[in-house]
């Protein structure tokens, strides 16, 4: 008879590989069985019965390691919807803050972002003020900023391993669907959206072009895909790194924080802090070898 959880150890690869030490570690906080291989020298999983050891004790003691640690029941384990955010999840910069920066706003839209972080202003405030303060300025900035726009690791394998697989994959951003339509064509994600940038010509003009997509529009997306998958909220994994995204990190039956700001760390038990997007599908228990890209 299977265990009722796993606990999958995934090392950071630039920092070498995942270490015996930490497996041997692992293993004893959770009274765990022999290791299963996911990935060599990457990821394991580590079959365990519930323990008394909470996800916050079993982070700290392996974060020295550089090494995440997700403690998943294994019952329902692979999901059948994938909604993820896009700026330093799926991609690895901000779009909005490369074109502030470009423009020469960039001080005045991080003190927005930080006045908004620190709950003195909310999501669409925030959103409205930053976007404002691009009126005017020529358009070709959105190319500029797409030229050096790079995927996170493992955004492509994630997206085509769970797509083989039936699952349903949508790219849902708080940021400008200028970008989402170019980033989910690179993953091949089902579909996108996001806010859309107001235009004249080849002008922006300081506002949006439609309603405002926030953390309850993010939420609102979850469960009309999970509805039409036909599937519960325990069937869907989600993932992000802002605050925006903390209400369908803590419904979906997986919410992984990736590479996350503190704030939504002290909410969420599933993080990703050292290792790539590939976590997610190890998360899931997908070997290395099942991954796709194709």
């Amino acid at each position: 008879m299977s265990l009722p959880y796993v606990l999958t150890l995934v090392a950071d690869r630039r920092n070498g590989p995942l270490a015996p030490e930490a497996i041997d570690i692992a293993r004893t906080l959770v009274r765990g069985e022999k290791p299963i291989t996911l990935s060599p020298g990457e990821a394991v999983d580590i079959p365990c019965p519930p323990t008394v050891a909470n996800a916050a004790t079993i982070r700290a003691t392996l974060a020295p390691y550089k090494t995440d640690a997700l403690l998943i029941k294994t019952r329902g384990r692979r999901k059948a919807v994938l909604v993820a955010d896009m700026d330093s999840t799926i991609v690895t910069s901000e779009t909005l803050d490369e074109m502030a920066n470009i423009l020469g706003v960039g001080e005045d839209v991080a003190a927005i972002t930080r006045a908004s972080m620190n709950g003195e202003l909310d999501f669409d405030t925030a959103l409205e003020q930053r976007v404002a303060l691009l009126e005017n300025h020529p358009a070709s900035v959105l190319e500029e900023v797409w030229s050096a726009t790079h995927l996170t690791e493992g955004a492509r394998e994630l997206v085509m391993t769970m797509r083989a697989h039936r699952a349903r994959t949508a790219l849902v951003s708080g940021g400008f669907t200028w970008f989402t339509q170019r980033v989910a064509a690179l993953c091949g994600f089902d579909e996108h959206y996001g806010n859309a940038l107001g235009l004249e010509g080849d002008v922006l003009t300081g506002r949006l072009a439609g309603p405002i997509l926030g953390p309850d529009a993010k939420l609102d997306h979850l469960h009309r895909l999970a509805a039409e998958r036909g599937v519960q909220l325990k069937a869907c994994i989600t993932t992000g790194d802002g605050a925006n995204d903390i209400p369908m990190l803590t419904e979906a039956g997986l919410g992984l924080a990736f590479h996350a700001k503190p704030n939504v760390r002290k909410v969420t038990d599933a993080q990703v802090n050292f290792a790539s997007l590939r976590a997610h599908l190890f998360a899931q228990g997908y070997r290395a070898l099942d991954f796709v890209t194709d």
